[in-house]
């Protein structure tokens, strides 16, 4: 996912202050992987925690929660959708 100009637009924020922007999408990013990690690690041991987080590739790491967490894709949708949510839930109080 993109977070840029187009994705404040989608989200009715193109009226938001220049020198706010690039901040909230930094947010946006940052608190979108905790939730998502947040998500994913619950009902994970922790030795597969320690393992997937000596992953260091993309590609390896997509394979890992393939077979680790089949459900991630699922995570990952419903945590960014919930996310656009209370953006656009909350747009009058962030522009």
């Amino acid at each position: 996912m993109q977070f840029d100009d187009n994705f404040l637009q989608d989200m009715g924020l193109s009226a938001m202050p220049e020198d706010q922007k690039q901040p909230f999408l930094d947010y946006v990013q940052n608190e979108l992987e905790v939730r998502i990690g947040m998500r994913i690690s619950k009902g994970l041991t922790d030795a597969q925690l320690a393992e997937f987080d000596a992953i260091t590739e993309q590609a390896e790491a997509t394979k890992w929660l393939e077979k680790n967490r089949p459900d991630y894709r699922e995570i990952v949708s419903r945590t960014i959708e919930e996310m656009k949510t209370e953006i656009r839930a909350n747009r009058d109080k962030l522009i």
